[in-house]
């Protein structure tokens, strides 16, 4: 099969023959159908972040089940399925406690190391699989874990976007600041994860949702899905302007969709009293958040990821 491998950080996805193996007892073959290009992906390709290589990258995909491990029960041959970037064993203390997104046991759902890869180039190296997924390819062998069947009806396009950008954006408004209806909350970025987010805040019912941004297409995008204000960055102080805007009381939420240094601490800056900041973005490894201590105990203000 093809598959689009990073063999060097940073550098470019090149177009290379890749074998793929039989799947294992809990492993799920699936044939690629859609796959969509992350951010995290370029993160990784342009040295912001590090990952095993030579790899074949991609992480938010969708296809059809082709054949699966003899101890696979949760789906068969001719399934729809997308797949999920936050794999996880199922029996650690962060799975058992409801936190599979942060499992503490990954090595459970590879392969053993004295096993052969799942994947091999034509030179017979194995090949890593970003994410232990591996979606611009057009198969991927991933644990049955990694694994989630949708509707028929539902355009797998679409859906390919569930396992990583729709998840982590609407996932971090419901089980990560839980907000709750009529608040009003600040949205940073408005790329995929942060316009999930967005839709994510309007579901729940949030009163007012500024969406910031400085592209004014993506402004005016952010205003179709729920955003009752929009700010532009690069001409308007944000902090100062939700400030104005809302007598002073600030935001009870704020969300760093973007992974910058200056957005997360504006971020902070906009969150009111008892207010939460979420940062979602995924900053560079050595990056420095700058917070003012005193707002932490004197205004019960919460950072979260």
């Amino acid at each position: 099969m093809k598959a689009a491998v990073l063999n060097q950080i940073p550098g470019e996805l090149v177009i290379e023959d890749v074998t793929v193996d039989k799947p294992g007892p809990n492993e799920v073959l699936i044939q690629t159908v859609h796959a969509g290009l992350c951010h995290s992906d370029l993160h990784f390709m342009e040295g912001h972040w590090e990952t095993k290589l030579p790899a074949v990258m991609g992480h938010e995909s969708a296809g059809i089940v082709q054949a699966v491990g003899e101890d696979v029960a949760y789906c068969k041959p001719g399934d729809r399925v997308i797949t999920c970037l936050s794999l996880f064993c199922g029996t650690c203390n962060m799975c058992l406690t409801g936190h599979p997104n942060v499992c503490t046991n990954l090595r459970a759902v590879g392969r053993a190391r004295d096993a052969a890869p799942r994947l091999t180039n034509a030179a017979g190296e194995g090949l890593a699989q970003f994410a232990r997924l591996g979606g611009f390819a057009e198969e991927m062998l991933v644990h049955e874990n990694a694994v989630v069947k949708v509707h028929e009806d539902m355009p797998l396009d679409k859906a390919s976007l569930i396992g990583c950008g729709v998840t982590t954006g609407v996932g971090a408004v419901f089980r990560t600041a839980r907000i709750e209806p009529g608040s009003t909350v600040v949205i940073f970025g408005c790329g995929g994860i942060g316009l999930s987010a967005l839709q994510g805040a309007r579901i729940a019912g949030a009163g007012r949702i500024f969406a910031v941004d400085i592209t004014p297409e993506k402004l005016e995008l952010a205003k179709i899905l729920g955003a009752t204000d929009i700010i532009n960055g690069a001409e308007t102080d944000v902090i100062a302007h939700v400030k104005e805007a809302t007598g002073g009381q600030m935001a009870d939420y704020a969300f760093e969709c973007i992974g910058l240094k200056q957005t997360a601490e504006q971020a902070w800056s906009v969150t009111g009293i008892r207010g939460t900041t979420v940062i979602v973005g995924m900053m560079p490894f050595d990056a420095k958040v700058e917070i003012p201590g005193y707002e932490i105990f004197m205004m019960e203000k919460t950072l979260k990821g």
